[in-house]
């Protein structure tokens, strides 16, 4: 039988070097997606009264910030694993949150001059997409490390949250700064990474894994043999990777505030905003009832929601319902990521974890970031209408599909 949540929750607390990585994580998550955000709005703006461009051109531009965060990442991806296994996964993350830093004060200061352009931009996705393939595989590898076995599930459960909690709640939060100023929104995220970094710094514990046996390629072919031939695992992060690959409705925020719902840069931050509500509030619920069964099920009814939730948001003509829409969204991601991330980390043996999470990682951020640049050439055709739509019953199929094909994840039951 688990420990009751609360006694479970303070022994965590306890773990003075585990609380610093949980805000570390918290910090460097919001402050990603402030960023990410702040960029998304600024690029469309751009290509709208700056370059004139129409609706769907300017749409396929907000697309190309996901092709170039995500290329870096698909390069480096499977390297960064490999790393986080062999060396101090503390100091891969200080550096990586430094370079995160010195990329958003360069954007602050280029968008107080004045200067900022979409090419400027999309370099910096770049060289930030670089700078977090290091960083997701060292974070997911370091943080099982700080606490005791007894509360290694709980402390996964947990950091899950944080993490997710912490960019869902960033995409509103960025929307809010975005709207009083993009230099703004840029200088709060180079504040976040750097309280990220002095946190990680802070920790005290020996991170560094005892390095594996075998060349640089060897290792890599273990972990994908590993993902692969684990049915849960792989079932778990390719559900997702194609769910979010599809559904990914909210990268087109910018194109439904400004032009087909018309409400502006205030109205972008409650879209924004709505996501984040969902999402905490399912946070805040699975933190104090966690799952006990059938979380296979769970996720793929969450999946579903999801894809059901991006149809109405496309369809609707009204912020108000499109506020519920996204509520709902939010709610059902963080239901599906949360089993997600537990599942992996709990399955996978702590000298796996930098390449396992690689995978993963490169998993979930080939569904978003490349997901914003499918959604961008989708709406190129289609409109962005259209491109939600397809998103949305895309994820419904990709649900049904999955459920047949990974028998084992949709029968999975404890997370513990």
């Amino acid at each position: 039988m688990s420990e009751p949540l609360p006694s479970t929750a303070r022994a965590l607390l306890r773990q003075r070097d585990y609380t610093r990585f949980w805000i570390a994580r918290f910090s460097s998550g919001l402050g990603g997606q402030i960023q990410s955000v702040t960029i998304g709005w600024q690029i469309y703006t751009l290509a709208r009264v700056s370059e004139h461009l129409d609706v769907r051109q300017s749409a396929f531009l907000v697309g190309m910030v996901g092709l170039a965060s995500f290329t870096p990442l698909f390069l480096l991806a499977l390297p960064a694993g490999e790393t986080a296994d062999r060396h101090d996964r503390k100091l891969i993350a200080i550096a990586c949150l430094a370079a995160e830093c010195v990329v958003a004060v360069g954007l602050a200061a280029m968008s107080g001059l004045g200067v900022i352009s979409a090419n400027l931009l999309l370099g910096a996705a770049v060289l930030f997409g670089g700078a977090r393939a290091y960083l997701s595989p060292a974070n997911s590898a370091l943080g099982p490390m700080l606490v005791p076995r007894e509360l290694l599930p709980r402390a996964i459960a947990w950091n899950s949250l944080a993490g997710q909690t912490a960019t869902i709640v960033g995409s509103g939060l960025g929307g809010v700064l975005v709207g009083v100023s993009p230099t703004v929104a840029y200088a709060v995220a180079a504040g976040l990474y750097l309280t990220a970094g002095v946190a990680t710094l802070m920790i005290r514990h020996d991170t560094k894994p005892t390095a594996p046996l075998g060349s640089r390629v060897e290792l890599i072919k273990e972990g994908l043999v590993y993902v692969w031939e684990n049915r849960v695992v792989f079932g778990a992060i390719s559900l997702d990777l194609f769910a979010v690959l599809l559904g990914g409705a909210t990268a087109l925020l910018p194109v439904f505030a400004r032009d087909i719902l018309h409400v502006g840069s205030a109205g972008f931050g409650l879209l924004r905003a709505s996501t984040t509500m969902g999402a905490a509030c399912m946070a805040i619920f699975l933190a104090s009832h966690p799952l006990r069964r059938r979380a296979g099920i769970i996720m793929f009814a969450g999946v579903a929601v999801y894809g059901a939730a991006t149809v109405v948001f496309g369809v609707s003509r009204s912020l108000w319902v499109s506020v519920v829409a996204l509520a709902v969204l939010g709610a059902a991601d963080m239901i599906s990521v949360y089993v997600r991330q537990t599942l992996v980390q709990l399955m996978t043996p702590n000298a796996m974890r930098g390449r396992v999470s690689a995978v993963s990682g490169l998993f979930v951020s080939a569904s978003n970031d490349f997901g914003e640049f499918e959604s961008g050439v989708v709406a190129r055709f289609l409109g962005p209408i259209g491109s939600a739509i397809f998103g949305g019953v895309g994820a419904l199929i990709v649900t049904g599909v999955w459920a047949g094909l990974f028998p084992a994840l949709r029968k999975a039951d404890r997370l513990e």
